[in-house]
Protein backbone atom coordinates (compact mmCIF):
# COMPACT_ATOMS: atom_id res chain seq x y z
CA UNK A 1 0.00 0.00 0.00
CA UNK A 2 1.43 3.42 -0.93
CA UNK A 3 1.83 6.34 1.49
CA UNK A 4 -1.29 8.17 0.29
CA UNK A 5 -3.46 5.07 0.77
CA UNK A 6 -1.99 4.36 4.22
CA UNK A 7 -2.58 7.94 5.32
CA UNK A 8 -6.18 7.88 4.08
CA UNK A 9 -6.78 4.73 6.15
CA UNK A 10 -5.31 6.45 9.24
CA UNK A 11 -7.68 9.40 8.77
CA UNK A 12 -10.67 7.08 8.29
CA UNK A 13 -9.71 5.29 11.54
CA UNK A 14 -9.39 8.69 13.27
CA UNK A 15 -12.83 9.80 12.02
CA UNK A 16 -14.47 6.60 13.24
CA UNK A 17 -12.72 6.67 16.61
CA UNK A 18 -13.25 10.35 17.40
CA UNK A 19 -16.19 11.66 15.42
CA UNK A 20 -18.37 8.54 15.40
CA UNK A 21 -17.44 6.80 18.68
CA UNK A 22 -16.43 9.96 20.59
CA UNK A 23 -13.35 8.09 21.82
CA UNK A 24 -10.63 10.57 22.80
CA UNK A 25 -8.69 8.14 24.98
CA UNK A 26 -6.79 6.34 22.24
CA UNK A 27 -5.17 9.17 20.31
CA UNK A 28 -1.59 8.25 21.26
CA UNK A 29 -1.27 5.88 18.31
CA UNK A 30 -2.82 8.26 15.81
CA UNK A 31 -1.89 11.89 16.73
CA UNK A 32 1.37 13.58 17.66
CA UNK A 33 1.59 15.27 21.07
CA UNK A 34 2.76 18.47 19.35
CA UNK A 35 -0.15 18.40 16.88
CA UNK A 36 -0.49 21.78 15.15
CA UNK A 37 -4.00 23.20 14.84
CA UNK A 38 -4.79 26.00 12.37
CA UNK A 39 -8.23 26.78 13.82
CA UNK A 40 -8.26 29.57 16.43
CA UNK A 41 -11.18 27.91 18.30
CA UNK A 42 -9.13 24.78 19.04
CA UNK A 43 -6.09 24.92 21.38
CA UNK A 44 -2.74 23.58 20.20
CA UNK A 45 -1.43 20.07 20.72
CA UNK A 46 -3.13 16.75 21.26
CA UNK A 47 -4.16 17.95 24.73
CA UNK A 48 -5.88 21.01 23.23
CA UNK A 49 -7.68 18.85 20.67
CA UNK A 50 -8.97 16.57 23.45
CA UNK A 51 -10.14 19.52 25.59
CA UNK A 52 -12.02 21.07 22.66
CA UNK A 53 -13.79 17.88 21.62
CA UNK A 54 -14.66 16.85 25.18
CA UNK A 55 -16.61 20.13 25.39
CA UNK A 56 -17.99 19.63 21.90
CA UNK A 57 -19.33 16.15 22.69
CA UNK A 58 -20.89 17.45 25.94
CA UNK A 59 -22.62 20.28 24.07
CA UNK A 60 -23.51 18.18 21.02
CA UNK A 61 -23.81 14.62 22.35
CA UNK A 62 -25.05 13.21 19.03
CA UNK A 63 -22.21 14.89 17.06
CA UNK A 64 -21.67 13.02 13.79
CA UNK A 65 -19.24 13.53 10.90
CA UNK A 66 -20.42 12.03 7.63
CA UNK A 67 -17.49 11.55 5.27
CA UNK A 68 -18.42 12.33 1.66
CA UNK A 69 -15.00 12.44 -0.02
CA UNK A 70 -11.41 11.66 0.95
CA UNK A 71 -8.33 12.45 -1.16
CA UNK A 72 -4.73 11.61 -0.30
CA UNK A 73 -1.54 12.99 -1.78
CA UNK A 74 1.58 11.81 0.05
CA UNK A 75 1.55 13.23 3.58
CA UNK A 76 -1.64 15.30 2.97
CA UNK A 77 -5.18 13.94 3.31
CA UNK A 78 -8.23 16.09 2.56
CA UNK A 79 -11.79 15.25 3.51
CA UNK A 80 -15.17 16.74 2.71
CA UNK A 81 -17.90 15.99 5.22
CA UNK A 82 -21.19 17.07 6.71
CA UNK A 83 -21.34 17.52 10.46
CA UNK A 84 -24.68 16.99 12.21
CA UNK A 85 -25.95 16.93 15.76
CA UNK A 86 -28.16 18.62 18.32
CA UNK A 87 -26.90 21.67 20.21
CA UNK A 88 -28.03 20.41 23.64
CA UNK A 89 -25.46 22.11 25.89
CA UNK A 90 -22.86 24.85 25.90
CA UNK A 91 -20.46 24.77 22.96
CA UNK A 92 -18.11 27.41 21.55
CA UNK A 93 -19.39 29.92 24.04
CA UNK A 94 -23.08 29.44 23.33
CA UNK A 95 -25.58 27.83 25.72
CA UNK A 96 -27.55 24.89 24.35
CA UNK A 97 -30.39 25.83 22.02
CA UNK A 98 -31.84 22.42 21.21
CA UNK A 99 -31.31 23.31 17.54
CA UNK A 100 -30.35 20.71 14.98
CA UNK A 101 -26.97 21.34 13.39
CA UNK A 102 -25.96 20.52 9.84
CA UNK A 103 -22.98 22.15 8.13
CA UNK A 104 -20.24 21.19 5.71
CA UNK A 105 -16.52 21.04 6.50
CA UNK A 106 -13.34 20.52 4.50
CA UNK A 107 -10.49 19.19 6.65
CA UNK A 108 -6.85 19.03 5.58
CA UNK A 109 -4.52 16.80 7.58
CA UNK A 110 -0.74 16.47 7.35
CA UNK A 111 0.66 13.19 8.59
CA UNK A 112 4.19 12.53 9.75
CA UNK A 113 5.55 9.06 10.46
CA UNK A 114 2.02 7.63 10.44
CA UNK A 115 0.63 10.17 12.94
CA UNK A 116 -1.58 13.22 12.44
CA UNK A 117 0.79 16.17 12.78
CA UNK A 118 -1.17 19.19 11.52
CA UNK A 119 -4.71 20.24 10.62
CA UNK A 120 -6.50 23.01 8.73
CA UNK A 121 -10.23 23.32 8.16
CA UNK A 122 -12.73 25.33 6.18
CA UNK A 123 -16.23 25.11 7.60
CA UNK A 124 -19.54 26.75 6.81
CA UNK A 125 -19.29 28.71 10.08
CA UNK A 126 -21.96 31.19 9.00
CA UNK A 127 -24.50 28.38 8.95
CA UNK A 128 -23.10 26.80 12.15
CA UNK A 129 -23.12 30.10 14.07
CA UNK A 130 -26.65 30.85 12.83
CA UNK A 131 -27.81 27.40 13.99
CA UNK A 132 -26.34 27.83 17.51
CA UNK A 133 -27.61 31.40 17.87
CA UNK A 134 -24.21 33.09 17.75
CA UNK A 135 -25.42 35.31 14.89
Amino acid sequence: MDTSSKNKEIIKEFITMVFHNHDLGNLDGIMRDDYIQHNADVPQGKKGFIEFFEKCFEGVPDFRYTLKKIVGDGDIVMTFSTTTGTHSGEWIGQPGTGNKLEFDVVDIFRLQDGLIAEHWDVADTYLLFKQIGRI
